[in-house]
């Protein structure tokens, strides 16, 4: 049995459920030949309580360079950044569930997603496959897609469609724990255009860069804005966008209206909608945050790294869009 080595910053809510889930587990490591060993848990604070045993726990990384993975449940930027950077260098490769990492540090990270060393499954969409849905889309050519990105988002428009106001349907998704305390990068479509920057790498540009997203919350909508396109048979979400304008590629995050069927009105929780030749239309949906969720996508890309599978390549180079095209219409 040949012996994993595991270092994972973070121990968090993310954090702590993959460690429980890698504990779980065992009996599928072994069936590949594995023993998985945890070099320690990167966490701020050693007494707060968690299902991790205590002398595990660091303060300072444990030293990445003698890890085989390095799994990185943090979340912001810099701090992950500068953590990863050497043992990437080193061709370490690292598993990771930040999106916000990806989208804004992707110059430093490209040449090493590119050599396919990073594995991000639950950067988009937590465990729901995503990524994995869209590499298998490269044997089409991508017309548009769009996505409902963000479940906090969902929450608050789905409560305002049955009257509560923005202001009210923000407090209980706080007090459910759907947003959080500053939900600025929820419910300014932030999230939602990070992971749209991702997907566009992923299928379209390697390079495209975050800056681009025009991005539009939800924060001006109003109940009766909502109610009155009830009555007209329609929905609004928030809907993350990639459709060729110009003769470029454009992305957007804003509130749209959508026909009452189509995939994304009908939508419960997070989901993915393609259309592309010629494979025709598609789409993907399931959980797209939560613990356990995000902590399946990073023990998905763990086995996918044990079986010999690279990591999450980006497109291998700019591709114009087969036709123009726009988004849905917005909420005016």
């Amino acid at each position: 049995m040949e012996e994993v080595k595991i270092a994972l910053l973070g121990g968090g809510t993310v954090g702590s459920a993959f460690y429980a889930l890698v504990q779980e587990r065992l009996e599928d490591f072994q069936a590949l030949g594995y023993a998985p060993k945890f070099l320690g848990v990167l966490v701020r604070d050693r007494a707060k309580p968690r299902p991790i045993p205590e002398e595990l726990l660091r303060t300072e990384p444990p030293d990445l360079l003698q890890a085989d993975v390095v799994v990185e449940a943090m979340g912001g930027v810099k701090t992950p950044l500068a953590l990863v950077l050497p043992a990437l260098e080193a061709g370490i490769p690292l598993i990771t569930a930040n999106k916000a990492l990806l989208a804004e540090a992707w110059e430093a990270l490209r040449p090493y997603a590119e050599e396919g060393l990073i594995y991000h499954e639950a950067s988009v969409m937590a465990g729901t496959p995503a990524l994995s849905f869209l590499e298998t889309l490269r044997g089409s050519r991508l017309l548009e897609l769009h996505g409902i990105l963000n479940g906090t988002t969902l929450y608050i428009l789905q409560e305002m469609e049955k009257g509560r106001t923005y202001g009210e349907a923000l407090l209980e998704a706080q007090r459910l724990g759907y947003a959080e305390a500053d939900p600025t990068l929820d419910v300014e479509g932030i999230d939602a255009a990070h992971k749209l920057t991702l997907l566009a790498r992923l299928l379209v540009d390697p390079g495209f860069p975050f800056s681009e997203v025009q991005t539009q919350g939800v924060t001006r909508l109003t109940p009766e804005a909502l109610q009155r396109a009830q009555g007209q048979g329609e929905r609004v979400r928030l809907v993350a966008s990639l459709y060729g304008e110009g003769g470029r590629w454009r992305a957007a995050v804003a509130p749209r209206r959508l026909p009452q069927d189509h995939p994304l009105a009908r939508a419960q929780g997070n989901i993915l909608w393609v259309r592309a030749h010629p494979l025709g239309e598609v789409y993907v949906t399931g959980p797209g945050a939560g613990g356990g969720a995000t902590a399946s996508g990073l023990l998905g890309d763990l086995f996918r790294f044990l079986s010999g599978h690279l990591g999450h390549l980006p497109a291998p180079a700019p591709t114009p869009p087969l036709a123009e095209g726009s988004p849905l219409p917005k909420v005016e």
